[in-house]
């Protein structure tokens, strides 16, 4: 029987919560699929940095390092200043771990969720590869005199040939493995007519940003005729915005760098149902990779039994896929959509006519 290893960080507020629901619904899954899942447990977070002062010890890095993949609840504590946490665990680990996509998987599974007038699921169904290592949030940059009326800020977006190369074969690959066995209905007839199967659109801002953005565009334009079955165009990240909300169903697989990426998986979680749906991955191909729920640690919601524990669910289907168990991950994802289209009220926390504990047995029982 195959066996797998995974670090386990519930963190913080109603992480933990979600996280309980999570393992159980893939304990779930191991069992019908027939492998084993080890479970590996750290306590890093708000409650452990007050204790100790400690966010994240360097020997922690080589220690998950060891791991296939992690499964992360939720960083962020009340009583904790902002960015503390955020940057010294989850940043932290992308950036050392170099977990250099963050994938966003978007998917409406019901109508009645999404907040576009006249969009069902057959409208919202794509997926953003973000760039995970690089752009603004390589924090270089500094200040110079600071504290005065004559204070300069600069913040610089890191962007090179190795990382946007990578992202970019990424997005290529995963559009040609995505779209190949089922050509995807948005394309026209004259491209599947010359034998298009995928489409992939770089976001960016090329009109402003000159010099990242030519480096983005100048790769992806080259990397293109190698993947004959990927039609492939282009749109500014504001257009991206608008088209998000007027005609998501123009959209498969979309490209950009870390800022836009962290913008428009905002915007696109709202339309596929909220944050209480919405999971995504920081991918390490070659390494340890990194699985999450969307939303923050809520901590107003910390012990009610009222959390949407979906995400968090759907994170573990995305894991499970990523470790080759591509089987188990989908069961994952279509348990959820049969409970959320037979016993869920609504996506919002408190109003799900169930609690947190409740819907995860749901899942779990039909996995």
């Amino acid at each position: 029987m195959k066996s797998y290893d995974i670090a386990v960080i519930g963190g913080d507020g109603t992480g933990p919560e979600v996280t309980r629901e999570a393992l159980k619904v893939s304990e779930a899954a191991a069992q019908k699929f027939g492998f084993k899942l080890n479970w590996h447990h750290y306590d890093f977070g708000g409650d452990r940095y007050l204790k100790t002062g400690e966010v994240l010890p360097d020997s922690a890095i080589e220690e998950l390092r060891k791991y296939k993949a992690i499964y992360l609840g939720a960083v962020g504590h009340p009583q904790v200043k902002p960015g503390i946490l955020e940057k010294g665990i989850l940043l932290r680990l992308r950036f050392e771990l170099e977990q250099y996509i963050n994938l966003r998987p978007v998917r409406l599974y019901r109508p009645q969720d999404c907040p576009i007038k006249d969009k069902g699921p057959e409208h919202v169904d794509f997926i953003v590869v973000r760039e995970n290592n690089e752009g603004l949030y390589a924090g270089a940059g500094g200040n110079l005199f600071k504290g005065t009326p004559h204070e300069v800020a600069i913040q610089e977006s890191i962007n090179t040939r190795r990382g946007t190369d990578r992202c970019l074969k990424y997005a290529f690959e995963l559009a040609k493995k995505r779209r190949d066995a089922k050509p995807w209905k948005g394309l026209k007839a004259e491209d599947t007519a010359a034998g298009k199967t995928a489409q992939l659109t770089l976001c960016g801002k090329t009109n402003v940003l000159t010099y990242a953005w030519d480096l983005w565009f100048r790769n992806f334009n080259e990397l293109a005729p190698k993947y004959p079955t990927v039609k492939t165009d282009y749109a500014h990240v504001d257009a991206i915005c608008m088209w998000f909300v007027k005609n998501p169903e123009w959209f498969d697989v979309i490209v950009t760098d870390n800022m836009f990426g962290d913008i428009i998986t905002d915007l696109a979680a709202m339309i596929q149902g909220g944050l209480g749906v919405a999971a995504g991955g920081n991918i390490n191909p070659e390494g340890t990779s990194m699985f999450e729920p969307m939303g923050g640690s809520a901590p107003k919601y910390t012990g009610l039994n009222v959390i949407n524990p979906l995400a968090a669910i759907n994170a573990a289907g995305m894991m499970l896929d990523f470790l080759g168990e591509a089987k188990a991950g989908a069961a994952i994802e279509n348990a959820a959509i049969q409970i959320i289209n037979t016993k869920i009220q609504s996506l919002a926390a408190g109003k799900m006519g169930h609690g947190t504990k409740e819907i995860g047995d749901l899942v779990a029982a039909v996995v």
